[in-house]
């Protein structure tokens, strides 16, 4: 029966990609970036960090948004709604999508972050303190609510369909595309911008994951701070950044002739119902979460061969996701390629999703698996095959996003290859 309704289902495919990343701005660039084992970890810039634990981050760097926004609007934005407006405009350019009147109403949005604007909540905090209330300016709260990323894209591109955020920490960026795939799939929406925005590289936010003993304090070697499943990792290195994709229902992708990059199966929501930031040792939830979405693409766990790992570099973490990865797929689990691209990238919290979701489709479409960079001696709890150092070529039909929050939150995506038969 499920089969029978997962046939009677539209299906969902990828047309259109946007990025800005620590790796570089475009897609391409970050993806050679990637696939070249590079890390985008370095020194923070962003503000003086002298006196904090930790001392790197994974900024975006040579990024200009002027370049691709005016100027006047720039001055009204925060920086993680700049990043996921830009994105989205190098997706639908490559998407070669117009919206238009007749369907505008037909085109949703739906994006995820973890912390909105607080790099603008800092500043109007101090405003307010120093200054006094009467110098707050009047776009202070659009430029700090979590929604207004998605609303700007709609504004800017005249998308008037579906419009929603996805505020689960760091799995938002997956359940943002995983929602907008549902809301294709239901018949709600025709096409969708879809995916994560993140940039909290704040006194703040690095003040409290530090308390939390959740960063990486190999302050001295940055590039080599983000080190997932390897025995010496100490914690994840913040990210910041955006990857957007284009989705459309498959007729509507053909009838104007779109390029279709892989098709969407497979979504998976689940929650560990456990801890506030640590996850079950076993990672039941994680697990739950993975069975789901194979359920739900239709596929035996055998089709799956690639999984890009959520794989923060956090000792809990990676353990828990590894176990999860072993319980569903069993002896499968062997023969799995599996990566966590945060090795280079850090984590962009809400924004990994999206991005990560990007970098799967480009795995499909190249056949190239990114590596695991900094793996140098894996932990024994951690024995799959990680895709250690180097990048290699694969033909990869079906890959896999993990995404897991905290909260207890999961999602997982899987993207096929895609091939014109049902």
């Amino acid at each position: 029966m499920c089969k029978e309704m997962a046939f009677q289902q539209r299906r969902v495919v990828v047309t259109g990609m946007g990025a800005i990343t620590p790796l570089g701005t475009g897609l391409e660039e970050s993806w050679q970036a990637l696939i070249a084992g590079r890390s985008g970890v370095s020194h923070l810039t962003k503000f003086d960090a002298t006196g904090y634990d930790c001392t790197i981050a994974a900024e975006v760097k040579g990024f200009n948004a002027k370049d691709y926004l005016p100027e006047k609007l720039l001055k009204r934005l925060d920086p993680f709604i700049i990043f996921g407006l830009v994105a989205s405009k190098l997706a639908i350019e490559d998407s070669c999508l117009e919206i238009t009147h007749n369907n505008a109403v037909r085109t949703g949005v739906s994006t995820g972050c973890g912390l909105g604007g607080l790099s603008t909540i800092e500043q109007y905090r101090d405003v307010l303190v120093q200054r006094g209330p009467s110098r707050i300016s009047p776009f202070f709260i659009p430029m700090a609510i979590p929604n207004m990323a998605s609303g700007q894209i709609s504004i800017m591109f005249g998308a008037k369909g579906p419009n929603t955020v996805l505020c689960t920490a760091c799995a938002a960026g997956s359940h943002a595309v995983g929602e907008a795939f549902k809301t294709i799939q239901r018949g709600a929406a025709d096409v969708m911008f879809c995916g994560g925005t993140e940039s909290v590289i704040t006194p703040l936010a690095l003040s409290g994951f530090a308390a939390l003993k959740a960063l990486s304090t190999r302050n001295d070697e940055p590039e080599k701070a983000s080190r997932p499943f390897d025995q010496a990792r100490d914690g994840f290195v913040i990210g910041e950044g955006s990857g957007m994709l284009i989705i459309e229902e498959l007729e509507h992708a053909r009838k104007r002739g779109a390029r279709i990059y892989a098709e969407i199966i497979g979504y998976g929501l689940t929650a560990d119902a456990y801890h506030m930031t640590a996850p079950p040792d076993d990672g039941e939830g994680a697990a739950r979460c993975l069975q789901m979405a194979i359920d739900d693409a239709g596929i035996a766990r055998e089709e799956v061969d690639y999984i890009n790992a959520h794989g923060t570099s956090t000792f809990l973490g990676d353990i828990g996701e590894t176990r999860a990865i072993k319980s569903v797929f069993g002896d499968h689990a062997k023969k799995l390629l599996v990566s966590s691209t945060k090795s280079m990238t850090g984590h962009l919290l809400g924004g990994a999703g999206g991005i990560e979701a990007v970098f799967c489709v480009k795995t499909i479409l190249e056949g190239i698996v990114p590596p695991t960079i900094n793996l140098d001696n894996p932990d024994p709890e951690c024995d799959l095959n990680y895709v250690p150092n180097k990048a290699v070529k694969a033909d990869i039909n079906i890959a896999v996003s993990n995404s897991f929050g905290f909260g207890g939150t999961n999602a997982v995506l899987v993207f096929k290859k895609f091939k014109q038969e049902i």
